[in-house]
């Protein structure tokens, strides 16, 4: 499978920082393990996996129309990470996808998730401890651990490590042993390694959906270890896999 060159879909973005560097990477070594895995399995159902209505419906339910002009026409598949106000860290997360009738159909989720310490932005600056509001191509994934099964284009590195300890005093160690890169200030179709910044260092990069480490994070999305895996498994590149994210009184605009 070939990996795609196609410009990111974004309302704005931000920084996700975990360690002392900016972003969440570390400055990378050369890639060692990127593989293009398309077609593997569906993932292995378990807690939350699978929604508790899977009615198809017109539009994904709580995505106004405002939000939904900037979901491209093509996609066929919407992970939607909503917080409850523009100053929660915490947020829930639910994957869309779209039918052979063009309705959309919940088919994992909802998962609990972390967002930054502060919440929300539509203006992200570096360190202002918030996550992005808007709609991005996801498309890109890696991590410390082996590819586990992933449909995305995946970067097995050891660079992917993180230490020290989070705004609860939690440990970071794992946080990035599975990541999928959201495509804000980044070269799309490039490992998540990779610390290319097209709109300038000041505007961040690194935003990722990585493990869950127990607290908020710097901008990133966080989902549980075992949910991880799962959602590498699902997102299809075939289908132009955006993230619609923020918090509800937005996002429904």
């Amino acid at each position: 499978m070939s990996v795609r060159k196609g410009a990111a879909y974004a309302l704005i973005g931000t920084v996700c920082v975990l360690s002392l560097l900016p972003g969440c990477t570390k400055e990378p070594a050369a890639p060692t393990g990127r593989s293009d895995a398309a077609n593997r399995g569906a993932p292995a159902p378990g807690p939350r996996e699978t929604p508790a209505d899977p009615t198809p419906v017109d539009v994904i339910p709580g995505v106004g129309a405002l939000t939904r002009a900037h979901v491209p026409d093509g996609t066929g598949q919407a992970l939607v990470v909503s917080g409850a106000s523009l100053d929660a860290n915490e947020a829930t997360v639910v994957l869309y996808e779209r039918d052979a009738t063009d309705r959309w159909r919940p088919t994992a989720g909802p998962w609990p998730a972390h967002n930054a310490l502060r919440g929300w932005t539509d203006s992200h600056m570096v360190g202002d401890l918030r996550s992005p509001i808007g709609v991005f191509r996801i498309g890109d994934a890696g991590g410390r651990l082996p590819d586990p099964g992933a449909r995305l284009p995946y970067d097995h590195d050891e660079a992917y490590v993180v230490q020290g300890t989070g705004f609860v005093g939690e440990p970071l160690e794992g946080s990035f042993d599975y990541v999928v890169a959201i495509d804000y200030n980044r070269v799309p179709g490039t490992t998540p390694l990779d610390r290319s910044r097209p709109l300038g260092a000041e505007k961040g990069g690194g935003v990722w959906i990585h493990v869950d480490h127990g607290g908020p994070t710097q901008a990133c999305i966080s989902l549980d270890r075992e949910v991880m895996p799962r959602l590498l498994r699902a997102l299809d590149p075939a289908k132009d896999p955006v993230v619609v994210m923020g918090p509800r009184d937005v996002l429904a605009r």
